[in-house]
């Protein structure tokens, strides 16, 4: 992955939600900020939870927010969110979410690539608490892109 799949304009930390949607959405805006996606992306990944339910809440915590690719994606991408407090996405084993990370990709290959990349950095619980409680843009795109 290139660094500009996670720039720094798309990771942010302590953000407000007052629930699964406003979660969602701060992981979208970021995607349109990054110039990755537009709004319709993050509209498509809060209809996903709407109609299939809280699937994209993978682990203890932490749910990947993302929706088929499309025309709104312009480009692979990923944001990062940390929340300033956990909320509730109706997942029995997994609520309540304080990360969010968000992913937009233009077709299934960058999906699998990108999917595959994130699924091994995060499944080492000691490498996912150290980017949990961190506030350093550089270490999670070092951990995330390799950089």
């Amino acid at each position: 992955m290139t660094h500009d799949v996670l720039p720094e304009s798309a990771i942010a930390f302590k953000a407000g939600a007052a629930d699964w949607r406003d979660a969602v959405r701060a992981s979208g805006d970021l995607l349109v900020a990054s110039g990755a996606t537009t709004d319709e992306y993050t509209d498509a990944m809060i209809a996903a939870v709407e109609e299939l339910g809280p699937y994209m809440v993978i682990a203890p915590g932490f749910a990947l927010a993302h929706a088929r690719p499309s025309e709104a994606v312009r480009r692979t991408g990923l944001s990062w969110v940390t929340l300033a407090e956990p909320v509730e996405f109706g997942s029995a084993s997994n609520d309540p979410v304080d990360l969010v990370v968000g992913l937009a990709s233009r077709d299934h290959d960058a999906h699998i690539q990108v999917m595959s990349k994130l699924a091994g950095v995060l499944a080492n619980a000691d490498t996912l608490a150290r980017l949990r409680a961190s506030t350093d843009p550089a270490e999670i795109r070092a951990a995330l892109l390799g950089e």
